[in-house]
């Protein structure tokens, strides 16, 4: 199968579009740039929605702002919160779909994955292995989670205190969230990140669990601080991830395509 890969970034954006389908990436691309224009215009006249750290209410159009406003309110964290999450759920709407003279046709798209500075939204028909990435820590490239056909669509964010430039109040190595879509999954990975510190690393990594259960939406949970994990819900099947560590980023950064694929960009 011949799998397109669009590398692109924007600002503080990095992104990653994979899928079977050249249109599917172009649209994908178009659409982040079109959501993106509406969430600078938006926090430019609203500067209280880009620095709040609570749930804010709004009155707009914008499509991404209200995703945003919404799982905020959901998680009770900040509305940017998710930004990165929600630019991957819009760009993968978009990539299943396509207009030709004002008439919507569905492409037959089998892989569609959005990769947004480490959050991710999925919905392929074939295996993507998605490697766990926690800076210094253990497990860092050893462990990676199989979504496949059933799991999809699925969001997944990440957070972290030791990695990455995200503001984290917390003290784990990776809280990774899978949930219905990708804003979700990124504010709810903030906010159990953001409980998941102190002394005591068991209690600290329970505590994030209890409250993952808590979030409607959320799929599951899986911790990781130090040389100890946990893991909530129903994940994707969880696997080992074979290979040099340093060979794995530089191939693929974090997404993993197992099978014969013939990547083109």
């Amino acid at each position: 199968m011949k799998i397109y890969k669009t590398h692109f970034t924007e600002k503080e954006s990095d992104i990653t579009i994979i899928s079977d389908s050249k249109i599917a990436n172009t649209n994908a691309k178009e659409r982040f740039y079109f959501h993106r224009k509406n969430l600078e215009k938006y926090i430019v006249e609203n500067k209280h929605f880009l620095t709040s750290f609570s749930p804010v209410k709004v009155k707009t159009d914008f499509q991404v702002i209200n995703i945003m406003a919404k799982v905020a309110e959901i998680c009770d964290v900040g509305p940017m919160a998710s930004v990165a999450g929600a630019l991957a759920d819009l760009m993968l709407a978009s990539m299943k779909i396509q207009k030709i003279n004002q008439q919507t046709e569905f492409l037959r798209c089998k892989v569609a994955l959005i990769e947004n500075g480490g959050e991710i939204a999925i919905d392929s028909e074939e295996p993507i292995t998605i490697a766990l990435y926690a800076g210094n820590n253990p497990l860092n490239l050893n462990l990676g989670f199989l979504i496949q056909k059933e799991d999809c669509p699925i969001g997944i964010g990440t957070s972290s205190a030791t990695i990455g430039h995200a503001i984290s109040l917390g003290q784990a190595d990776a809280v990774t969230i899978f949930a219905e879509n990708a804003a979700l999954a990124d504010a709810a990975a903030t906010k159990i990140g953001n409980l998941v510190k102190d002394n005591d690393i068991e209690k600290s990594i329970k505590l994030g669990l209890d409250n993952i259960e808590d979030i409607e939406g959320v799929i599951g949970g899986f911790i990781s601080r130090e040389n100890k994990v946990g893991q909530v819900g129903k994940l994707p099947q969880l696997i080992k991830i074979e290979g040099n560590k340093f060979q794995i980023l530089n191939k693929a950064k974090n997404l993993l395509l197992p099978g014969d694929y013939e990547i083109f960009k």
